[in-house]
């Protein structure tokens, strides 16, 4: 039996995956089996998120022993020889009519390598067009108000507002707490003082996250700082200036029903002076090529994100490669000093970053400002970025760390916790309006690595609500009942709900269980009609993807029984860092010693490509191929 065949029938291969690569022997029965058995990874090498396959990495994709899998050079010949593999001469070229693409060591899905090359052409793009010359030292007591500490040493919020000042891309990575979007605000004030010394509007902008969850953090962050600046005595005409709501990307770019298309792209760029999107890690590599290619010229486009959580649940990992394109995000480049002098204190502007040949820049932030009295999170998370589990076990067990709860070998918390847990998803129905419920329920939730399983999320939803509905399913259908938290699963702009919102079943005046979510007022919760809602499922277990992008007051975060390949540090520090003020990790030192291990890699060429000259406007081609949308 070919190898090919082996790997199907042993669950290993997707019937999608085998298909592709029948079909390739269908059409040309000579076709070699290594080639329809690459043709097969590649596919399935893009459902666990890699842009490509690596054939001399095939184990990357399957933990299959005793495969004896072809060699790689003669395995890479064969594919460089076949009329269905494109080998294109340049990265900028678009590839040709062939359904795969051999390019930088990387088998990709013709689409896929389309996708990154129109990304790294866009990108490139938008870092090296020019902006309008403006005075930066007329923005100097502004400034100086605005970062009180920049002229007295070493401050990386500071030094990003200077650079962004500068740069029409930029992005300002950091993790939980450490200022990321208070240093937006500041630079959005800083650019709208500029247009209005200018005697010019106030630039046009917009804050866009990957999901309905996220894009609302930004935007209360936001207000927040609104209301500090004007406490510190900001001009009001500033102050109205900055945007006091977000968006989803897929709101923003304008979804067309029944199209993978948007309203915005190349052709019809975003109206906008400046697009700031949070949770850039969690972007895949289609949606951030729609996106970079609907910023028009003249356009800003400022990513925040942490690059230590875990990257987008479909193909890509778009923040990775665009930061190590960028440098470390510590030095000050050359061309930049001088300009920054009147901003920033003179031993911050010692230039230690080369020149790159990706002109996008980077600015890493270091403090933490999240940390209180309830959570002492910092040392774990370091322990965790780093893959240390002695000191990440040593940590937990200590107790030292306040707000952190270690319940070593729990593999059920609803056998050992259920009373605690039930007591609070208890209290949702017994809150005074829907509002107030809301708000209750994003203070606790149980995150999960798996979604199947005893430890799964499915599976813990199931038990807590068979728990908790008892009567109360009574008259309210055999699904809805009084109190069931709600997770909406796919986008519908009809109902203004969005992937990643929560809500809640409760009973209005007439008796009747409604599920209400937040409104777009805040303190205006909105009620559905269960049966009329998008695509949903409990929300009382999530899992740590479904979860990322929230923050919670209380986070129990299981882990399963035996290791798995999902399993990886980043998706360990994702779980811990969505707790603000306790956080309980349940699990086994086996399993978390595996998991601190192993990292959330991906296969991309984007950095490589991000490390090119930048093209010429005659490069940069327009896809025309309707397969690549």
């Amino acid at each position: 039996m070919s190898l090919l065949n082996t790997l199907y029938r042993s669950g290993l291969l997707r019937t999608l995956d085998h298909a592709l690569a029948q079909s390739l022997r269908r059409l040309q029965p000579d076709t070699p089996e290594a080639v329809q058995l690459a043709a097969a990874l590649a596919s399935l090498a893009v459902s666990q998120g890699h842009a490509g396959f690596d054939p001399t990495q095939p184990q990357r994709l399957l933990d299959a022993e005793g495969v004896d899998w072809p060699a790689a050079q003669a395995w890479l010949q064969q594919l460089r020889d076949s009329p269905w593999v494109a080998t294109p001469a340049q990265d900028a070229a678009v590839a040709e009519d062939a359904p795969l693409v051999l390019e930088h060591g990387l088998l990709y899905l013709r689409r896929y390598r389309e996708y990154e090359r129109r990304l790294a052409l866009g990108l490139q793009r938008i870092a090296s067009q020019p902006l309008a010359a403006n005075d930066t030292a007329a923005l100097a007591p502004l400034f100086a108000r605005l970062f009180p500490d920049a002229l007295q040493g070493m401050d990386h919020q500071a030094r990003a507002a200077a650079v962004a000042l500068r740069h029409p891309l930029l992005l300002v990575t950091g993790g939980p707490g450490t200022g990321k979007t208070t240093t937006i605000a500041r630079v959005l004030a800083l650019l709208a003082a500029q247009a209005l010394q200018a005697g010019q509007p106030a630039p046009q902008v917009a804050l866009a996250a990957p999901t309905g969850r996220a894009a609302e953090r930004m935007a209360e962050s936001l207000r927040a700082v609104v209301g500090q600046l004007r406490a510190q005595g900001v001009e009001d005409a500033v102050c109205d200036a900055l945007p006091v709501t977000g968006s989803t990307l897929h709101r923003l770019l304008g979804v067309i029903p029944d199209s993978p298309r948007f309203r915005h792209h190349a052709d019809n760029p975003l109206p906008l002076d400046v697009v700031v999107v949070d949770e850039a890690s969690m972007i895949d590599l289609p949606l951030m090529t729609k996106l970079v290619e609907a910023i028009g010229a003249g356009t800003r486009l400022l990513l925040l994100g942490d690059p230590d959580q875990l990257p987008s649940v479909e193909a890509g990992d778009v923040l990775s490669a665009i930061l190590r394109a960028s440098g470390d995000g510590q030095g000050l480049h050359a061309d930049d000093a001088t300009a920054l002098q009147p901003l920033l204190a003179a031993d911050n502007l010692q230039p230690r970053v080369p020149p790159l040949p990706f002109a996008g820049r980077r600015v890493q932030l270091l403090r933490g400002y999240r940390q209180s009295d309830a959570l002492d999170l910092a040392p774990l998370a370091a322990a965790v970025r780093e893959g240390n589990s002695t000191a990440a076990l040593a940590l937990l067990r200590s107790g030292t760390l306040a707000g952190v709860h270690f319940h070593e070998d729990v593999l059920d918390p609803m056998e050992h916790h259920r009373d605690a847990l039930l007591t609070h998803w208890r209290a949702l129905g017994e809150a005074a309006d829907p509002g107030q419920a809301l708000a209750q329920a994003g203070r606790l939730r149980l995150l999960t690595a798996l979604r199947e399983g005893p430890q799964g999320a499915r599976g813990l939803n199931e038990r807590i609500e068979a728990l908790l509905a008892g009567s109360a399913r009574a008259g309210a259908g055999p699904r809805y009942f009084h109190g069931r938290l709600l997770l909406i699963t796919e986008n519908s702009y009809r109902h203004r709900l969005f992937n990643g919102d929560i809500g809640l079943c409760l009973r209005d005046d007439s008796g009747a269980v409604m599920a209400w979510f937040a409104g777009e007022t805040a303190g205006q919760p909105r009620a559905f009609h269960p049966a009329a809602l998008p695509a949903h499922e409990s929300a009382f277990a999530m899992t740590v993807h479904k979860a990322q992008g929230s923050e919670f007051d209380a986070v129990w975060l299981q882990l399963p029984r035996r290791d798995t390949r999902v399993l990886s540090r980043e998706l360990i520090y994702t779980g811990m860092t969505r707790a603000r003020q306790s956080l309980h990790v349940l699990g086994s030192e086996e399993v978390l010693t595996a998991a601190l291990g192993r990292h959330a890699s991906r296969l991309s060429g984007l950095a490589v490509r991000l490390g090119l000259p930048t093209p010429t406007p005659a490069d940069v081609q327009s896809p025309t191929q309707g397969d690549l949308f």
